[in-house]
């Protein structure tokens, strides 16, 4: 039946759900700075790492500190830094935050009497479910998960291993 009305919907498969460049740009720099727990590094060193704009990055680095995801030490010796530890760091909380109120269809908008079969359509509560279901598996991992293999991770991010991360 929900193949039915994704079908309908224009769903043919082809459009993956995704996350939002922000957020996408969030996670690498908590990744790139768990890769080395202790080290600082900049702004442009992250850029650089992942070939993406220090501009965006500028303002994913703002708002991760706002958040208390980072720590931004000035002056010489200075750089960005996790102002907590990789293991208290839930994927799930930073997916929320990065990525503000799931809205997979326009009924879970302000105004959803838009659509004529509003009160009685059973899309809205699958939809939410399946939001919840997303979520609940983010919230079973930590960016200590994620940066299991520091080593090889490291290596890709060409910053040099640090002794006794595997």
């Amino acid at each position: 039946m929900l193949r039915r009305l994704l079908q309908r919907l224009n769903f043919d498969g082809t459009k993956a759900m995704r996350l939002t460049t922000f957020t996408d740009y969030s996670l690498r720099v908590l990744i790139y700075l768990a890769a080395e727990p202790g080290r600082r590094a900049t702004v442009a060193e992250i850029a650089a790492a992942f070939d993406v704009s220090e501009h965006h990055l500028t303002k994913v680095v703002h708002f991760l500190g706002r958040e208390g995801w980072l720590a931004t030490v000035r002056g010489k010796g200075g750089g960005l830094g996790l102002a907590m530890l990789p293991e208290d760091i839930v994927i799930g909380h930073v997916v929320r935050a990065t990525e503000g109120a799931a809205m997979p269809a326009e009924c879970f908008g302000d105004t959803p009497d838009n659509c004529s079969i509003a009160r009685i359509c059973r899309l809205r509560g699958v939809l939410r479910d399946a939001v919840e279901a997303f979520h609940a598996v983010l919230d079973g991992y930590t960016l200590a998960d994620l940066v299991y293999n520091r080593t090889t991770l490291t290596r890709a991010l060409f910053i040099r291993p640090a002794a006794g991360n595997a």
